[in-house]
């Protein structure tokens, strides 16, 4: 597979990062960590970028998150036991929900790039993004 553009490989563009561990157990056969893995990291990160924004907390009591597509691109080996800093940023906002951008780098070198759409839902229904969020999303968002 192609690298992607070269503008979203810029860590400098995404407002949140963190830098995650990978385990052992993360490895496959190869000694490279499992593409597998690697999902659950992204996982991780997307998690504790809706608490730094304030997302997780601006829910409330009924509202919940889906994520209703996910593409991971993978264009480099990620290895155990090196850490790995995702960088995340909203790519865009609509009414009900988001398109985040998580780029995983290892050793200063881009590896993953992973596209999100999570939506927002009430009651089993999507719902409008919660208005706390919205009015920070310029800071969220990818430069």
């Amino acid at each position: 597979m192609s690298k992607p553009d070269p503008a979203l490989l810029d860590p400098a563009r995404y407002p949140h990062q963190v830098e995650i561990a990978p385990r052992y157990a993360d490895l496959d056969p190869n000694n490279h960590l499992n593409n597998v893995a690697l999902a659950a990291i992204i996982e991780d990160a997307r998690v504790r970028f809706h608490h730094a924004s304030g997302f997780a907390k601006s829910l409330g009591p009924k509202g919940q998150v889906m994520i209703a597509q996910l593409n991971i691109s993978y264009f480099a080996q990620c290895y155990y036991p090196a850490p790995i800093t995702v960088c995340t940023g909203v790519a865009k906002a609509g009414n009900t929900s988001m398109r985040l951008l998580h780029l995983l780098v290892q050793d200063g070198k881009p590896a993953v790039l992973a596209d999100a759409v999570v939506v927002h839902v009430e009651d089993g229904k999507a719902a409008p993004l919660p208005e706390a969020l919205n009015a920070q999303l310029e800071r969220w968002t990818c430069r």
